[in-house]
């Protein structure tokens, strides 16, 4: 329990004292947001505002992690290796992406192709590597069988593992990316998600099948549950410093360096704590935002109508007529109780195998 307090307050002092220090370096070097032009025109106001601010929270992430194994003395894990190998892989593709907007000053970074090539990469290493790696109990990072609170079913084998793995990895790094759109949305969404986790990986670890099990043999079959929650609770450090600068007004934007990094660490975790369909209720706000895409897109292509008068959703409810920090603050509270409502069903799933 000493590593996850080490790990969450050190993410948090680094990127608390850091991200200042990265705004300062990218305004220096004029490394400014670009604004879209057909969005909410009160966006318009924060055009040149310092982005890549990911950069930011992933090193806290890394060096906190790495601090914390130094201090305790405790070897690190496959499985949060392999998380924080998935969050960097997945913050490279991002950080190019936001290195060519600003450098040839477009909206658009990466073409489609070459973004979707990096993240296969990443994705697909991520996913063959959780297969291998095997304990002294035969326990590899990720398991072929889908997980809800825990694994259940026939194995699916590891060619349909790795194409599932992939799916979560997409679509939970597009779906924050959707999210990041307001200031503070994605950041302050995304600390709620990586707290649940750590309180998941405090708990597997005490029904630990690797350390005891209860009087009627229920335990958890995860390799690494308390590394993961170490993780988890410096990612949370990591994002909570991140936030006090990128609450609204922000002065620096995560970027897609933060946002596909971010959705990469929530798939990687839910991957190797084996609770794959959990999050999309623990992550319930980027589901329901990436949602309200999919519907738009559809619906106008199949009727030639939108449903909302813009999508991504926070900013339908912007040209309604709601400021920013109210929709912010309402989502908040949307993905506090998406939050809730998983790990109450994380325990009941608990309770029923007791």
């Amino acid at each position: 329990m000493k590593q996850i307090l080490v790990s969450g307050v050190i993410a948090l002092f680094l990127s608390l004292i850091g991200t200042p220090l990265l705004i300062r370096l990218l305004a220096r070097k004029g490394y400014g947001q670009m604004i879209r032009d057909d969005g909410p025109q009160a966006h318009h106001s924060k055009r040149g505002t310092p982005t890549m601010g990911g950069i930011a929270f992933i090193l806290a992430t890394l060096v906190a992690y790495a601090s914390t194994k130094l201090i305790t003395g405790d070897k690190p894990s496959m499985s949060g290796v392999l998380v924080l190998f998935l969050t960097t892989g997945l913050g490279v593709v991002g950080f190019l992406d936001d290195y060519i907007k600003i450098v040839k000053q477009r909206s658009l970074g990466l073409r489609a192709k070459a973004k979707m090539a990096g993240q296969l990469i990443v994705g697909i290493t991520f996913a063959v590597l959780a297969l291998n790696f095997s304990d002294s109990r035969n326990q590899t990072p990720a398991s072929t069988k889908l997980s809800f609170t825990t694994d259940f079913g026939w194995s699916i084998g590891p060619v349909i593992f790795v194409i599932w793995a992939l799916f979560m990895i997409l679509a939970m790094s597009n779906g924050v990316n959707l999210t990041d759109g307001l200031d503070g949305l994605a950041t302050g969404a995304s600390v709620m998600v990586f707290a649940a986790y750590t309180v998941i990986g405090v708990w597997q670890y005490g029904q630990w099948c690797g350390a005891q099990v209860s009087a009627n043999g229920a335990c958890y079959e995860v390799r690494d549950p308390l590394d993961l929650a170490v993780v988890a609770a410096a990612l949370m450090g990591a994002c909570f410093g991140f936030l006090w600068w990128n609450t609204s007004p922000a002065k620096i934007f995560m970027g897609d360096t933060g946002s596909l990094a971010l959705g990469g660490a929530l798939a990687g975790l839910a991957i190797c704590s084996r609770t794959e369909l959990l999050l999309a209720i623990l992550g319930g706000l980027f589901v329901l935002i990436t949602m309200s895409v999919v519907i738009q897109v559809g619906s106008f292509r199949l009727t030639g109508k939108r449903v909302f008068r813009m999508a991504p959703l926070q900013h339908h409810f912007e040209l309604k007529g709601w400021s920013e920090v109210l929709v912010v603050v309402r989502f908040w509270i949307i993905q506090g109780m998406c939050m809730a409502v998983g790990l109450g069903i994380f325990y009941a799933g608990w309770v029923a195998a007791s």
